[in-house]
């Protein structure tokens, strides 16, 4: 077997950590929770990330502790597998297959498949006392069992179904079901849709008692019913509490069944005392709407998952002790990905208002930075600030925002503002704010990287491209702020993109169909260079030994390389290219591109014609933002074909959702060059991707998907 130096796409982090009900270990030392494809063990008392399991091929829908071990947890995923882990160790002790044939989406609504095919069977039912306090008898033949319960059990539901030892119910519609195992038989409670305002009633999740005969569940309305004598068909009672002023998101007992714990849009832990229901308190102000709830064995730690992609540990109810903040992913990445050159985080939109600084290397939140400084309403069809734009300048010492508000039948608002680093706080506070800096959207935004100027280059639809400089102040004392210093622009074109050169020189603006060049120094137009027909949606300046090369992508489907020193066109290659990437520490650039339906890779140096790497059928859907980010230590791999990622990793996010691909083989250099040479370069709502450079032996892997 040959061991080679592989790249490799794989998973890096931004997983849906809310996806399902988090499991807090026995000893509340850990905490564990579905994250794509894997399971994320985080620490209850630092926060910190420990590992994952890996293992898994599809999203896991599942995660139980094993009663029978409490160093054990099993997980399921929709690639139709149970997995029985050491989590402490990371180890995979053995993997249960599916014996059944259900569909995906089943598999991933229905997290207790994990519960009925493979814990309540063999161990719910086996080592679980039943009500009456004798120990229940496990099934003769465990496959008439499984096929009794999928032929009369509806796996179209709505929540998951939760089980205690004797039965397991589901909510769907207006319609509570309840699986007793004894009696091998289904019962349904209904509630009537023809009472007033009867869609309100629909269920929204469903909690069992852990000792007495009692189910309560979460509505549309706010309103909670515990359900009483629901094993004799037409003679059950329900009472009813209602604090919430929204649908119930999530149900809870604790484990000894003296409290229920509740959440919703409220942002607001509810804590109802079971023997006396109109007793409540409150945990206020959580900071998102609640989705999941779940309880430590011993009652000691609850833990709440959050609509922002966040897990609260509370202390019984009495206080918040921890935060695990996974990437918020909002209504979209309008500022791209930018890295902080200060502390190597990954920048971009988070929470409404907001950039998030999030950690590649461990993989969590660092801390948020209020942009919009504005309270925000969450009220449907309501306008507000929102941040599209974002940009530092080379060395992390001022960041430059973009917001922007559009009313309905009024002019678009909009304010640039400047943050100024601050050592004190090690944050960044703001320093001026330009109220309406263009006359409609900015289109582009970049700062210089000369070392001898502070200067910002904005673009927009309005006609115009704008320089900023940083101006001093007469006040020795007070700090400097930000004035328009210069107004360009070209035959009444409008400007869509730009660009510096490395070393701040030059800047190239894109005019519709026409690429400009300019001098900082002078505000002088030094020359427009010809391309084909098309408008230049990207360029990029080449870097280090290719500083004398500008790149440009077109809407038709052209790749365009202009030499400088000549200004003529050096190469030109027919390519749907939707993103151009520079690596800031070499000559190296990434070109995404668009085909049916996926994205492939190409990355290459512009003096030379040919690629450094190449993947046709990347991931799919489209990549619609990409970073290339500085590795902490050199890695110092031979092969030609891995030295691009030497120094710096690439990250990129898509459309749909995020993949590991497998490692594989890459075709022969020659055949890559004589591909780019014959202009063969064919065309082609977030967490994120890596290309990494892994020693691996050669084989193929499963795909390996989550949603996004």
């Amino acid at each position: 077997m040959v061991v080679h130096a592989e790249i490799r796409m794989v998973h890096r982090g931004g997983s849906k950590i809310n996806f399902r009900e988090p499991v807090i270990t026995h000893d509340s030392r850990f905490l564990l929770c579905a994250a794509g494809e894997s399971v994320n063990v985080y620490s209850t008392s630092t926060e910190e990330y420990v590992h994952d399991l890996q293992g898994h091929t599809d999203l896991v829908t599942g995660v139980v502790l094993n009663p029978s071990n409490h160093l054990q947890v099993y997980s399921c995923s929709a690639d139709g597998t149970v997995r029985l882990w050491d989590f402490t160790d990371a180890i995979l002790i053995k993997v249960l297959p599916q014996q059944h044939s259900l569909p995906k989406s089943v598999l991933i609504t229905a997290s207790c498949f994990l519960h009925v095919l493979n814990i309540t069977l063999l161990t719910m039912i086996r080592f679980r006392p039943s009500l009456s306090g004798t120990q229940s008898t496990p099934f003769t033949s465990r496959k008439n069992m499984e096929e009794l319960f999928f032929s009369s059990f509806p796996w179209q539901i709505t929540k998951a179904p939760v089980s205690i030892g004797e039965y397991i119910a589901a909510v769907k519609g207006l319609q509570l079901e309840v699986f007793f195992f004894k009696k091998q038989k289904s019962y349904r409670f209904s509630l009537k849709s023809g009472m007033k305002k009867g869609a309100k009633n629909a269920f929204t999740c469903v909690s069992c008692h852990p000792k007495e005969d009692c189910i309560a569940t979460g509505h549309e309305d706010g309103k909670i019913r515990m359900w009483r004598n629901f094993n004799q068909k037409k003679e059950y009672t329900y009472s009813t509490l209602h604090w919430h002023h929204g649908a119930v998101n999530t149900l809870c007992f604790t484990p000894e069944g003296t409290n229920l714990l509740s959440g919703g849009i409220e942002s607001v832990l509810v804590h109802w005392h079971y023997t006396q229901e109109n007793q409540k308190d409150f945990l206020p102000r959580l900071g998102a709407a609640i989705t999941h709830i779940a309880v430590s064995p011993d009652g000691s730690l609850f833990c709440t998952s959050h609509s922002d992609n966040k897990i609260t540990i509370i202390q019984s109810c009495v206080k918040v002790s921890a935060v695990i903040q996974g990437l918020v992913k909002g209504d979209g990445v309008w500022t791209n990905l930018i890295i902080d050159p200060r502390s190597k985080a990954l920048v971009l939109n988070g929470k409404p208002g907001h950039l998030q600084f999030y950690s590649l290397h461990h993989d969590k939140q660092l801390y948020n930075l209020d942009i919009v400084q504005q309270e925000y309403i969450h009220e449907e069809g309501l306008d507000q600030f929102e941040v599209v734009k974002a940009a530092f300048d080379a060395r992390g010492d001022w960041l430059a925002t973009v917001e922007e508000r559009r009313k309905k039948g009024a002019e678009l608002e909009i304010n640039l503002k400047l943050w100024a680093y601050d050592e004190l706080t090690q944050s960044f506070v703001l320093n001026t704010t330009v109220t309406a800096p263009h006359e409609d959207r900015i289109t582009a935004m970049f700062f210089s990287p000369s070392p001898e100027t502070t200067m910002l280059v904005t673009t927009s639809l309005d006609g115009h491209f704008k320089a900023w400089l940083l101006a001093d102040h007469s006040d020795a004392n007070a700090e400097g702020f930000w004035a328009c210093d210069f107004v360009g622009g070209y035959h009444l074109l409008k400007p869509g993109c730009c660009s510096f050169s490395a070393d701040g020189s030059l800047l190239s603006v894109g005019f519709q169909e026409v690429v400009t060049v300019w001098s900082p120094a002078s505000w002088e137009l030094l020359t427009t260079l010809s391309q084909p027909p098309g408008a230049i949606r990207d360029l990029c300046f080449g870097r280090l030994s290719c500083s004398k090369y500008l790149l440009g992508a077109s809407t038709k489907n052209q790749l365009c390389c202009w030499n400088l020193l000549t200004c003529s066109l050096e190469w030109s290659t027919p390519m749907d290219v939707s993103l151009l990437q520079t690596d800031p520490l070499s000559e190296n650039i990434a070109a995404f591109c668009s085909q049916s339906g996926s994205s492939d890779l190409f990355v290459f140096k512009p003096s030379e014609p040919r690629p450094l790497y190449s993947q046709k059928a990347l991931c799919t859907g489209k990549v619609q933002h990409a970073v290339f980010a500085p590795r902490d230590q050199m890695l110092e791999s031979c092969e030609e074909r891995t030295q691009w990622l030497n120094r710096s990793q690439l990250y990129f996010l898509t459309q749909h959702m995020l993949l590991h691909t497998p490692a594989h083989v890459l075709p022969s250099a020659s055949f890559l060059c004589a591909m780019f040479v014959r202009s063969l370069l064919i065309s082609t709502k977030h967490v994120l991707l890596k290309m990494e450079i892994s020693h691996l032996h050669k084989f193929s892997d499963p795909l390996l998907s989550t949603l996004l």
